[in-house]
């Protein structure tokens, strides 16, 4: 799916997942790269983003500077956190916290939302997405 100028930030924001999941996700970029995301949400210190591994693909091993979770929403991943992986399906919820180094790779194919809490930069509201 090419770039595109939907909203990031809003009062209201609405996905279906179920329904659009594929379409969310640039299917030549996946075939390439081996991997694929799509932002969803992109407010303030949160960001919400829509994580594709194709079969055999893999994320190398680096931090998130705020804390994370990771919600499998379709396929399986396995998400390795120093020398334990943690096989994650469809419905799994992870959690972890920041500065944490992490590595993700799936035999089968996954999908999974990746939620992140920036820290918030000293003398700026929490609330504000510049």
């Amino acid at each position: 799916m090419p770039s595109i100028e939907r909203p990031l930030a809003g009062e209201v924001l609405e996905y279906r997942l179920g329904k659009d999941l594929e379409e969310l996700i640039d299917a030549a970029r996946l075939e390439r790269d081996g991997r694929g995301a799509r932002t969803l949400v992109k407010d303030g210190a949160l960001r919400v983003t829509l994580v594709a591994v194709a079969p055999g693909g893999h994320i190398a091993p680096h931090r998130a500077t705020g804390p994370i979770t990771v919600h499998v929403v379709a396929g399986d991943i396995d998400f390795r956190v120093g020398e334990r992986t943690h096989p994650l399906e469809a419905g799994d919820l992870l959690a972890l916290g920041a500065g944490v180094e992490h590595a993700v790779s799936s035999r089968g194919g996954g999908r999974f939302l990746l939620t992140v809490v920036e820290p918030v930069p000293e003398g700026r509201p929490a609330g504000d997405a510049s």
